[in-house]
């Protein structure tokens, strides 16, 4: 509370500085419009002094200003790079956003097993018809593990021969494309 106090002294002989120069400054200048009070100073004058309101004021032989009080602005989001959300008529999944599991699926794909359930790798022949037509042998799916399911869940990867990677949640209803698997 003492810093607080000694703040508010610091700040409010700053000001009056401020003030005393802009009054001394020459008139060649137009400062009808001109705040002599940093706006810095006054945003930390009216934080403090909406602070101190809380609580019993010292004693200073200052006299206390009334300042508005001062409403913070949002500031913009950054600019991002921002992924595709379709690609090809698929939604995408970045691979981050995949859960765990898938992850550990993707690395045992790119080190060619060994893989947990002996359906892994095996060819997935697109009976649904969701992804894109291709020749039987094409496509080959892969469990990723549903921690709470008793058999092998309903979450696939699958892929196909020219390195695409496809995700699903929901046993085939749907698929997504894995971005940079």
């Amino acid at each position: 509370m003492k810093r607080l106090r000694y703040l508010v002294l610091i700040l409010c002989a700053l000001t009056s500085g401020f003030a005393a120069a802009a009054c001394n400054a020459p008139k060649t200048a137009n400062i009808e419009n001109a705040n002599p009070i940093p706006p810095l100073a006054t945003a930390a004058r009216a934080t403090l002094e909406s602070e101190s309101t809380q609580t019993p004021r010292a004693a200073t032989s200052m006299p206390t200003r009334q300042t508005a009080s001062v409403t913070p602005t949002r500031r913009a989001k950054t600019a991002t790079a921002t992924r595709p959300t379709t690609l090809n008529g698929f939604k995408t999944i970045a691979r981050a956003d995949l859960p765990p599991e898938a992850l550990e699926t993707l690395k045992l794909i790119q080190r060619g097993g060994p893989f947990p359930y002996r359906q892994d790798g095996q060819v997935f022949q697109n009976r649904e018809g969701i992804l894109p037509k291709q020749k039987s042998g094409y496509y080959h799916e892969y469990t990723v593990e549903t921690p709470s399911s008793k058999d092998r869940g309903a979450r696939r990867i699958v892929t196909g021969a020219a390195r695409e990677f496809y995700y699903t949640d929901d046993h085939y209803n749907s698929f997504r494309i894995i971005l940079d698997p």
